[in-house]
């Protein structure tokens, strides 16, 4: 399938997924547009967090991701060389890289968004923890064209 023609469109026409933490925008993908549909080079998101919450601790094999923290506050967790995971607060204006196979994860310490860039691979997620047990890979309950 081609690109869409119409190429100006707002944040309302996006992709939008709901998750147990919030909700993820996926925006340069448009309502009811299914994964693998069109070719992507990269995925971009902005991720709303709702206080209180984390993202599963979970890593990539390929996937490689970068996150800006556009407001909130937020710990970060990130396995380093040794296999340790340090633990960092992040605040509005942070930047993280998440290189694979690194294990992370994300708290939100007040309500937080964050713009995410990753590279195309959004099946590769490997779960090691969840707070409501879902499994590894994309989920494609929460994909559902609503």
């Amino acid at each position: 399938m081609s690109e869409k023609e119409d190429w100006l469109y707002n944040i309302n026409d996006a992709k939008i997924v709901v998750k147990p933490w919030g909700r993820e925008i996926w925006l340069n993908y448009r309502a009811g547009e299914e994964v693998g549909e069109i070719e992507k080079r990269y995925v971009m998101k902005m991720l709303e967090i709702n206080a209180g919450t984390r993202m599963s601790f979970q890593h990539h094999s390929n996937k490689r991701e970068i996150n800006y923290l556009l407001a909130g506050k937020v710990e970060a967790w990130y396995e380093k060389d040794s296999g340790e995971i340090e633990k960092r607060i992040v605040e509005a204006g942070g930047l993280w890289e998440i290189i694979p196979p690194k294990k992370h994860r994300t708290i939100a310490l007040e309500d937080s968004v964050i713009i995410e860039c990753s590279t195309p691979e959004v099946d590769d997620v490997i779960r090691h923890e969840d707070d409501v047990g879902r499994g590894s890979g994309r989920i494609p309950s929460e994909h559902k064209s609503s």
